[in-house]
């Protein structure tokens, strides 16, 4: 990845600003792609009016827990190769707001859901089983956060007067299995369009849920967005948030598309 004229003049509009979020996860292969201008970001915002910093990471970082609750303490311990770069990702951003003279804020995120991105649209497109969703579908607890409660967690670090905490887990209440989770929404979507014929789901792959041990698993504590930042989710478990996502299914979506044909 190369530099630009256009990539150096966006670092010198950076330097008017005082807030800057970084979601782009590493790559496999690469790592981090913005740090690899570590030096050169340094340079150009060393002396510029940045002061909040925060990094979108993962819960993955903790690695394999045995099923126990794990809050920003607990040690990291990442077994996967993206999950060791989300770490090096996190020093890394870290170092680089040190540098430039403030604390940097990690947000470790669950699985990230909201409309258009859920169990809910999986069953509406009629949709198979991602290698992702297939990887994860013999957890019997699976942490996940809707996108608005990440928004709203965000502007509660913005805003909070002062913090010395470095990282917040930012997960909902309920790191409730997949498969119990696809269930609820295939439910709904009955519910609310009753009468069509939907595929059923890939029991054959659902059934391996009781057959896995639960180690690796892990229950990830929200407590200090609520405790420090006096966070209130408006989403507190996959029920609420996956029932506010069908609401906002005017229309029927079956109407307009025909099964298999549906858009990503």
């Amino acid at each position: 990845m190369q530099t630009t004229l256009s990539d150096l003049s966006i670092l010198q509009l950076l330097r008017n600003y005082t807030h800057f979020l970084v979601s782009v996860p590493p790559v496999v292969g690469i790592g981090d792609p913005m740090l690899q201008h570590e030096e050169l970001i340094r340079s150009y915002l060393v002396n510029g009016d940045l002061r909040w910093l925060c990094y979108l990471s993962s819960t993955s970082v903790y690695g394999d827990c045995d099923g126990e609750v794990v809050d920003e303490d607990y040690p990291t311990n990442p077994e996967n190769e993206l999950a060791k770069l989300r770490l090096t990702s996190e020093q890394g951003w870290s170092s680089l707001a040190h540098h430039l003279g403030f604390s940097p804020l990690i947000f470790r995120l669950g699985g990230i859901y909201g409309p258009g991105r859920s169990a809910v649209d999986t069953i509406i497109k009629q949709k198979p089983l991602s290698e992702g969703q297939k990887r994860r579908k013999h957890r019997k607890y699976t942490s996940r956060v809707h996108v608005e409660d990440i928004c709203q967690a965000l502007m509660a670090t913005i805003y909070a007067t002062s913090s010395s905490r470095v990282v917040y887990n930012i997960v909902d209440d309920d790191p409730a299995p997949r498969e119990e989770v696809f269930e609820y929404a295939r439910k709904l979507v009955e519910r609310k369009w009753p009468g069509f014929n939907l595929q059923p789901l890939e029991q054959k792959e659902w059934l391996l849920v009781k057959t896995r041990n639960g180690r690796g698993e892990k229950r990830v504590s929200n407590a200090r967005i609520k405790n420090e930042l006096g966070v209130e989710l408006l989403y507190p478990d996959y029920r609420s948030g996956l029932q506010s996502i069908i609401d906002q299914q005017i229309e029927n979506p079956f109407d307009s598309y025909h099964v298999g044909q549906m858009p990503l």
